[in-house]
């Protein structure tokens, strides 16, 4: 007979939470801005051949460009595209000129807001910051009204209510509440739009560890379906406290990109060719590992206190 806990468990592989939750023609969002960036799930779902996705994500950045290549993607919805620091997504661009790939594009607080329309509940958001752009030109999407209470005409948006959502987070229990810290981005709001929600995390801790900062815990546990345990989920971006950016790899990757051929020869060596992400680790080596160890910063403790 299952204990408590053994029924709360929401504990499974990257395979297993993939397989399950992830399927061709869904649209997903992986989240992370610049940090916590869940590569492992792009690679495991290149691996597993997923296929026709829509990908949703504020800055496509080097793992929706990895994904193009593969051939998982049919539509980007976005706010901004680049290779962070270096340049332009090769395979985003090409794939656009060829008329592969369909985009739909918003400006970064346009796509938080529908975000957050998807969250409450709500069919569309309100918003000032796109008047005056021509992104309502090619964005068809995006549509005026005039407000019932002042008359003004006012921009709104789409809520968005991902099939899938995806997060890379420091530390999580097994029941899936999720501690995060440094640079955030949109976590919060996709994982309360999302229909599902994959948590990979650094470790997984004990429920006290949880429960010691409660503040911290910006996803709760009701809202995950899956919670998988990934060191260096996010490289080759960072997860704060536990690796840093790997900006090699990010002007690696523009060099690569710019050839099919050594696009393809990446993708064999270093997703096809390894089983997961514990090989991926292997393969990135001691030395790689140990050059993208920071310092240790810790905050002040926070006294909460306790009435007994």
């Amino acid at each position: 007979m299952q204990n408590d806990c053994e029924k709360k468990s929401k504990v499974m592989d990257l395979y297993t939470a993939v397989k399950k939750f992830i399927h061709n023609g869904d649209t997903i969002y992986l989240a992370g801005f610049t940090h916590l960036i869940p590569f492992g799930v792009a690679h495991e779902i290149i691996r597993q051949g997923i296929k026709d996705l829509i990908l949703c994500r504020a800055t496509p950045d080097l793992i929706y460009d990895q994904m193009i290549f593969a051939g998982c993607a049919r539509k980007i919805i976005f706010s901004w595209s680049g290779n962070p620091g270096v340049g332009m997504l090769q395979g985003f661009r090409k794939r656009v000129e060829e008329g592969k790939l369909e985009i739909e594009e918003y400006t970064h607080f346009g796509l938080a807001t529908r975000l957050l329309a998807g969250a409450h509940g709500m069919s569309f958001y309100p918003l000032k910051s796109i008047r005056g752009s021509d992104l309502p030109l090619y964005n068809h999407y995006i549509k005026t009204i005039n407000c019932p209470y002042t008359g003004e005409e006012v921009t709104v948006v789409p809520a968005l209510n991902p099939d899938v959502g995806v997060i890379h987070a420091q530390r999580a229990d097994q029941e899936g509440n999720v501690h995060l810290w440094g640079i955030m981005g949109e976590q919060q709001e996709v994982a309360f739009a999302s229909k599902k929600l994959i948590v990979t995390v650094e470790e997984i801790v004990d429920e006290s560890v949880i429960r010691s900062d409660p503040n911290r815990t910006l996803i709760p546990g009701f809202l995950v379906d899956a919670v998988v345990e990934l060191p260096w989920g996010a490289h080759p971006s960072y997860a704060q406290g536990y690796y840093d950016r790997d900006n090699a790899f990010y002007i690696k990757w523009d060099e690569i990109s710019r050839d099919e051929e050594q696009v393809r020869q990446w993708l064999g060596e270093w997703v096809f060719g390894v089983a997961n992400r514990q090989e991926y680790i292997q393969k990135l080596g001691a030395e790689n590992i140990l050059r993208l160890l920071p310092r240790n910063s810790f905050s002040n403790p926070v006294n909460f206190g306790i009435y007994l």
